[in-house]
């Protein structure tokens, strides 16, 4: 019976040995997310302090850059003028020394007739005279065409010396503009860089946060499993006191039951049995109960740590797919922003195009205008005829006016009731909408609110907040009232300017009226107005009877179909035009976008420290390689030949460490030294080989890049060949159909109603849209081909200077080692140089 409560009793301690170390294992986990937590922080402390340092970085280079400009520019400005002044000073010495000359020759030449002169003065005959002088002015006169020629041919030469002295001049300064346009261009990818790297510490920070966040969560959800978990513990820890003192009780029974002191009666101690055995089924009832709970409770925890690992697994996918979705989301993002940009353009285009069709609709009712005025001047013969007419035609004009006054009236009436419906409709629709607040690293952000939408409500609230208890209905009345004072202003406007073109046709019908000439000139357009409609009745009744009135009416308006099918036509191919100079353009930033790249390589490889690996040739004269690196560490007093032939000759003794002699344990100090050295010289050697191993990489990478990009800009450039095609046979297939409309039947009668001027002013428009189409067109497909022959070009420049430098770092690698070999350590080395070949892919 001990032995079973003894049992029973160690059960549950064992249990609650199991829960302490179940809850010192979470303290574990907590402890060790907690120090992953610190790391985090020192972490984003780093990251913060490298941002600062790269900052500081790129204002240095800033500085210094803009100094170095500056340098330049000034040492060309004084290279120019020091040459200029050179070529002037040669000049100026030049044209000295020739005058000089000349000055001279000229000098003989006079004292030399002087001489002929006086000689014929003192009595030679005037034969002789007039001989002398013929000779002398033919040789005067063919030294003065030498003279002349040489004279034209020098100027010649100093004109040739000027236009290259220009030249020269130009081309300095040309190449002080590429100069200054590269260090421009420079100077933007560092700033692009600059930014770059500001964008990518932003979402470093901004994705450490997050995690930081999560953790936290997690720090939190373990912090209240755990506390759940200690409550249950102390519950079972007081459920064993209970049993503890329930197995107290029942041995204290026991030993009351069984002490011999005592005697009772049978019936009495049968009773006694029956009772303790009674106790002995309840307290196993109860043990049964508890261990079942304590299992129930074990599987709870084993259930809450796989739900755990799994919402750990479902967290990390769902962060993978978040990170997915951004990728994705980035492309899509800078589209709309395109099409945005598109849409805006394809507006602006919408309005000068409805401006355009204003315009000519204008000046085709002036042209129906004139036409009919000339018509109407060949049909009067006498002046009286002609004063009616005049008459009839400024009732016809302010008749116009005033119907399109009344058009424009309808149309205003009929936009304010629209704008009146639309307005009530969106204050009965509009709700304020919900904005979810999420706590981001620079503060608390509105998710999925949009400019738009935010100056909406933002009007909204203000309209609210102004007037919290004012209907809708009042809203609608101030737009309303709004919108009649601008319809208003604008009508009063437009009444002011009929007033004032009415004010012209009075001073030009002659001088200000009263009341009653007005009264009177009335009376007279009333009359003019009914005689002219009676007119035009008979007009019509001589058409009806000619039968001519359908038909001229049909005709009329195919002619205005026509035009309206070329103006729909005309603003497509405007559209695919501006379409085509945005996908050019687009095509631009892409390739200043990869010349930035390209000039990023070359700046970063210009940086690049370069490998100075002097391998030297070794004379024969008894040294070696570790010898010249043994001097070059300042241990000089070394002979490493000699060296060895000690250290072999004491190997082949066998002498011990104590027999040794002075001389001999100073050589194997200095075979220490040099075993050091060596050490050093080998971990050297192993640096300078993984940098050129990682160098040979990045080369490679470069290389298949460009090569893709090659690829790439081959796709593109057939892709726009195609686009010409296609503009191409869109614009032969418009004047298919233009010619086609011309020699149609309605067509051909109204080109017979246009006059000859008018044609050949229709032909010349139609031939210059074409010209100009066409040459565009062309200019853009000549750009994008040799823009992208540039590209090409460069691109393969830079996969040849990069196979040129892969062979070189190779050649370095096989003089390491042979290098190797030189050392004689080349068993030692050999298999760590093949280890990290193969770790580089390199065979």
């Amino acid at each position: 019976m001990s032995k079973k409560s003894r049992n029973k009793g160690e059960r549950p301690e064992m249990e609650a040995d199991a829960v302490q170390m179940a809850n010192e294992e979470l303290r574990a986990k907590l402890t060790s997310i907690q120090i992953e937590f610190q790391q985090e922080k020192s972490k984003v402390g780093k990251l913060r302090e490298r941002l600062q340092e790269a900052k500081l970085e790129r204002e240095q280079e800033q500085r210094r850059h803009t100094a170095y400009i500056s340098e330049l520019r000034a040492k060309l400005h004084e290279e120019k003028t020091k040459e200029l002044q050179a070529l002037r000073e040669v000049l100026i010495r030049q044209h000295e020394q020739e005058a000089a000359r000349t000055a001279k020759i000229k000098e003989g030449e006079l004292q030399r007739l002087q001489a002929t002169l006086n000689v014929l003065r003192d009595g030679a005959a005037d034969k002789v005279k007039t001989a002398l002088l013929a000779e002398a002015r033919e040789e005067a006169r063919r030294t003065f065409d030498g003279e002349r020629l040489r004279l034209q041919q020098e100027i010649l030469e100093l004109k040739a010396a000027r236009k290259q002295a220009e030249e020269a001049l130009s081309n300095c300064m040309q190449a002080d503009k590429t100069k200054a346009a590269d260090l421009r261009a420079a100077y933007q990818a560092h700033q692009d860089e600059v930014h770059r790297i500001k964008r990518e510490c932003e979402r470093d920070i901004r994705r450490l946060m997050d995690e930081i966040r999560g953790k936290d969560r997690v720090i939190l959800a373990l912090e209240k499993e755990l506390g759940v978990q200690t409550g249950q513990t102390q519950k079972l820890l007081l459920q064993k006191e209970a049993l503890d003192e329930q197995l107290v009780q029942v041995k204290e029974a026991e030993r009351y039951h069984s002490s011999p002191k005592r005697e009772l009666p049978p019936g009495i101690g049968d009773m006694a049995e029956l009772m303790g055995v009674q106790d002995q089924h309840m307290d196993e009832r109860d043990v049964r109960r508890f261990q079942l709970k304590i299992a129930e409770l074990n599987s709870v925890i084993r259930k809450l740590e796989d739900r755990n690992t799994l919402l750990a697994d479902e967290r990390s996918e769902l962060l993978k797919r978040s990170r997915e979705t951004e990728v994705q989301l980035k492309p899509l993002v800078e589209k709309n922003k395109r099409m945005n940009k598109k849409n805006e353009d394809l507006l602006q285009s919408i309005q000068r195009m409805e401006e355009k069709i204003k315009n000519l609709t204008r000046e085709n009712v002036e042209m129906k205008e004139k036409l009919s005025a000339q018509a109407s001047l060949k049909r009067h013969t006498s002046l009286n005829d002609l004063s009616l007419t005049r008459d009839e035609q400024e009732i016809e004009f302010l008749r116009l006016q005033v119907l399109e006054q009344q058009h424009v009236i309808d149309d205003l009436s009929l936009e304010r009731e629209r704008l009146l419906r639309s307005k009530r409709h969106r204050g009965k629709s509009l709700k304020p909408p919900k904005k979810h607040v999420v706590e981001t690293f620079f503060g608390f952000d509105e998710e999925s609110v949009d400019s738009e939408t935010l100056s909406e409500t933002s009007c909204n609230t203000d309209r609210t907040d102004r007037a919290p208890a004012t209907p809708e209905e009042d809203l609608d009345d101030t737009t309303t009232r709004e919108e009649a004072d601008l319809r208003f202003c604008q009508l009063t406007r437009e009444y002011q300017a009929l007033q004032r073109a009415y004010a012209l046709l009075q001073e030009q019908v002659g001088g200000t009226l009263d009341a009653e000439r007005e009264a009177r000139t009335r009376e007279q357009l009333q009359a003019d107005l009914l005689r002219c409609q009676a007119k035009i009745e008979d007009l019509e009744k001589l058409l009806v009877e000619k039968g001519q009135d359908s038909k001229w009416v049909e005709e009329k308006q195919l002619l205005i179909r026509t035009n309206q099918d070329l103006l729909e036509k005309i603003y497509r191919l405007e559209m695919e035009e501006s379409q085509l100079k945005n996908e050019m353009q687009d095509a631009k930033d892409q390739n200043e976008l990869l010349e930035f790249r390209v000039l990023e390589l070359e700046e970063r490889e210009r940086r690049s420290p370069a490998f100075n690996l002097q391998i030297t040739t070794f004379p024969e004269n008894n040294s070696s390689a570790l010898q010249l690196f043994c001097h070059q560490e300042g241990v000089k007093d070394v002979n490493v030949s000699e060296l060895m032939k000690k250290l072999d000759i004491l190997g082949d003794n066998g002498v011990t460490m104590p027999n040794l002699r002075n001389e001999e344990q100073v050589a194997i100090i200095q075979a220490g030294t040099v075993l050091a050295l060596c050490e050093k010289w080998l971990k050297q050697i192993e640096g300078t080989e993984a940098a050129l191993t990682q160098k040979m990489l990045d080369l490679e990478r470069e290389k298949d890049l460009f090569s893709r990009q090659k690829g790439y800009l081959e796709e593109e450039l057939d892709y726009r060949k195609e686009a010409l095609d296609q503009a191409y046979l869109k614009i032969q297939e418009l004047e298919a159909t233009l010619y086609n409309a011309l020699q149609q039947e309605p067509g051909r009668r109204a080109s017979e109603a246009l006059s000859e001027g008018q044609r050949e002013d229709l032909r010349a428009a139609v031939e210059k849209l074409r010209r100009q189409i066409l040459r565009q067109s062309r200019e853009s497909d000549s750009q994008v081909l040799r823009e992208r022959m540039e590209l090409l070009q460069q691109a393969q420049q830079r996969i040849r200077e990069l196979e040129a430098k892969l062979e070189i770092q190779k050649r370095h690698l096989k003089e390491l080692e042979e290098k190797h070999s030189f050392c004689g350590l080349e068993d030692f080395t050999k298999q760590r140089i093949r280890d990290r070949k193969r770790a580089y892919g390199i065979n």
